[in-house]
């Protein structure tokens, strides 16, 4: 078992999900180096490593689709001989992670194309698909205003607007998550990042779901970016994850819970598109 990779990647708790795809679908090219007396044994072995690998971050919709297109197509290549398999598994992982490393890229430059010059955006959290669009869009000369939350209780908005702040032609703002529904009617958009849209439910940063309905009542369109890997029509149950409640209060929570879930949901009818590398999806 791979089990070092499989305890990262469970502490991988502030990385996009495409950086743990890509660490997941890597990991198993280390079984590709051992000896296996038949196929059934390296393929048994390989979905074992792979079955691991998922259920240490279920939230991550690229995390699972990935694995699971390894293993298919393996599986299917029907090899006559290990070399074989593991030939195949070589050919799938490179093909697997460049799609998901260009991805990022060709999402954000899609996403270019909605932030014009001098438009007033809001964003939430930490995303680095949003960010490089942001990037891009000033780098063909556009200005732009950006207000960030601070995604309470990690504060990645605060990362986020570190970076803004170093860029040519953004002035950028931070907020307490709270106040958002006050400067959203000087917003002409929010942009946000994704973990998954499965069906009609976008999963995304704690906090997402408050900021899309109230941008909604506001009449302020909600724009998401994202890999297509992250369009999910089946096959996937998100599974939300419940942090420490030490990143909440320092001090013991005598008599009181405290609850921290990493995720929630938002209803697709709040937003008004998903940006993706391959599509705009409209809701």
């Amino acid at each position: 078992m791979i089990d070092e990779t499989v305890e990262e990647i469970a502490d991988m708790q502030t990385h996009s999900s495409s950086v743990v795809a890509v660490k997941a679908a890597e990991a198993l090219l280390a079984l590709t180096d051992r000896e296996y007396p038949t196929v059934e044994e390296y393929v048994r072995t390989l979905e074992r490593n792979s079955h691991a690998l998922r259920r240490a971050n279920p939230s991550h919709a690229s995390l699972q689709t990935t694995q699971r297109e390894i293993i298919s197509s393996v599986e299917e290549a029907d090899a006559d001989s290990v070399d074989a398999a593991i030939t195949e598994t070589r050919d799938v992982v490179e093909s697997v992670v460049n799609r998901v490393e260009s991805a990022k890229e060709r999402a954000a430059e899609r996403a270019v194309e909605y932030l014009h010059e001098g438009t007033t955006v809001l964003t939430h959290d930490y995303s680095s698909t949003v960010l490089e669009a942001i990037e891009r869009a000033v780098d063909d000369g556009a200005s732009l205003e950006v207000y960030c939350t601070e995604a309470r209780p990690r504060y990645l908005g605060r990362k986020m607007v570190r970076t803004l702040a170093d860029l040519d032609g953004v002035d950028a703002h931070l907020l307490v998550d709270g106040a958002a529904g006050h400067f959203l009617p000087e917003c002409d958009q929010v942009v946000v990042g994704m973990d998954c849209i499965v069906e009609d439910t976008l999963y995304n940063r704690i906090g997402t779901y408050p900021l899309a309905a109230t941008a909604s009542d506001a009449g302020v369109p909600v724009r998401v970016v994202g890999a297509e890997a992250k369009v999910v029509t089946g096959g996937f149950a998100f599974e939300n994850e419940h942090r420490s409640a030490s990143e909440v209060i320092r001090e013991p929570a005598d008599g009181f819970a405290v609850e921290n879930p990493a995720y929630d949901a938002t209803p697709t009818r709040l937003v008004d598109a998903a940006i993706t590398d391959e599509r705009v999806h409209e809701f």
